[in-house]
């Protein structure tokens, strides 16, 4: 049975000592960070609290049920068979990304992302001793009155394989424009990487959070290829709001990317938070119901949005996310000569994510974060109206 889930009060949001409530002051309506303004969920708040009861906050074991547990949850919500003794645990989903590059592409390799993305995948590639191969994803913009779905350009993919690159980091679904690329397109680049020697990270954090009637695909599920050549990244982080408890998991499908995880130095898997295991478990395992409900919370959001755009701000571009709870606008029509985000911040007290920092192609443009209350929502687009 479904859930019911709300924001919680803006007094007890305000309390909070997380980064999207203590980076500005009282008077500004943070709308910028992924992190969501709902109270945990009962199943993850009664694992913690028993956890805390028996003090059990020691390092995490060699062995847990996460593994199976996160199997599990695959088989339901995606038809994904995983093979537990595939999948390992780490502290983040980036740090995940990080060790396996740095085990598939030697200093000066290329390695593939695909602008407007996620902005560490610029800070990440380097730290693993790549460079930044950019290949923007393709569409008509936003705001133009026909606007189909941003998606990956796989002419200009295989143009990167054929010079050399030696990865690609994939998002899927894809931050900041929320979709999830389809198993047609997942096929293709399967292909190419096969062809050109590619190894493909595909992150897949945002992947519990596709809305019901959109399909998420997994990476390593498409093919035989992608599953010889691929490693999935995720978490229960974004869809449980656990970002702070450090827990993900590496997934293998070939017993030689697998080799290559279990060959990590243990180091990488004890970095993993004893309560992230444990609230993993709790979400992957008994936290559907839940998970439910939010999507129920995020789909009134991300069409409520859509009305306010169309009613207050038509100018400014909008296409409603599959998955995610981070809508990607753009303003580039309004005409205005500075950033979007620093604008709208310093005259209307409303912080989003500046665009720039997800690459040239996200120059005009902010990332906002409706996983708030409808009101705060209303809120924030009425004072950002203001400005026109």
């Amino acid at each position: 049975m479904t859930e019911t889930v709300s924001a919680a009060p803006l007094d007890v949001l305000r309390s909070r000592t997380s980064e999207k409530w203590s980076e500005y002051p009282d008077d500004v309506l943070p709308m910028f960070v992924a992190e969501m303004d709902v109270p945990l969920a009962p199943v993850i708040r009664t694992a913690l609290h028993a956890a805390i009861d028996r003090g059990d906050a020691g390092y995490v074991a060699s062995r847990t049920r996460l593994p199976q547990v996160f199997a599990d949850f695959a088989a339901r919500r995606w038809g994904w068979q995983v093979d537990p003794a595939g999948v390992f645990t780490t502290a983040d989903v980036s740090m995940g990304i990080v060790e396996i590059l740095r085990r598939v592409v030697t200093p000066g390799d290329g390695v593939v992302i695909t602008p407007p993305i996620y902005p560490p995948f610029f800070e990440l590639i380097p730290e693993a001793g790549g460079v930044v191969v950019e290949v923007p994803l393709v569409g008509a913009t936003a705001a133009d009155d026909e606007a189909g779905p941003l998606r990956l350009d796989l002419d200009a993919l295989e143009a990167a394989f054929r010079a050399g690159a030696k990865a690609f980091l994939l998002c899927n679904p894809h931050n900041p424009v929320g979709r999830p690329h389809t198993a047609d397109e997942l096929r293709a680049v399967a292909s190419l990487a096969a062809r050109y020697g590619v190894t493909v990270v595909s992150d897949e954090i945002h992947a519990p959070l596709t809305q019901p009637g959109e399909r998420f695909v997994p990476y390593l599920s498409v093919s035989d290829e992608a599953a010889a050549q691929g490693y999935a990244v995720l978490s229960a982080s974004k869809a449980w709001n656990l970002a702070g408890l450090k827990c993900a998991v590496m997934v293998t499908a070939a017993a030689a990317t697998r080799d290559l995880v279990a060959g990590m130095p243990v180091e990488v898997f004890w970095r993993t938070g004893q309560f992230g295991v444990l609230a993993s478990i709790a979400a992957f395992e008994e936290g559907e119901p839940w998970l439910d409900g939010l999507l129920d919370l995020l789909d009134g959001n991300r069409r409520s949005l859509g009305a306010l755009l169309e009613t207050h701000l038509p100018e400014v571009g909008y296409r409603m996310p599959a998955a995610g709870y981070l809508a990607w606008l753009d303003f580039s029509h309004l005409g205005w000569t500075e950033a979007p985000a620093r604008r709208i911040l310093r005259e209307t007290r409303v912080a989003l994510q500046e665009g720039a920092p997800f690459g040239a192609a996200g120059r005009g443009h902010a990332r906002l974060n409706l996983a708030c209350s409808p009101d705060l929502l209303t809120e924030a687009i009425m004072r950002i109206s203001a400005l026109r």
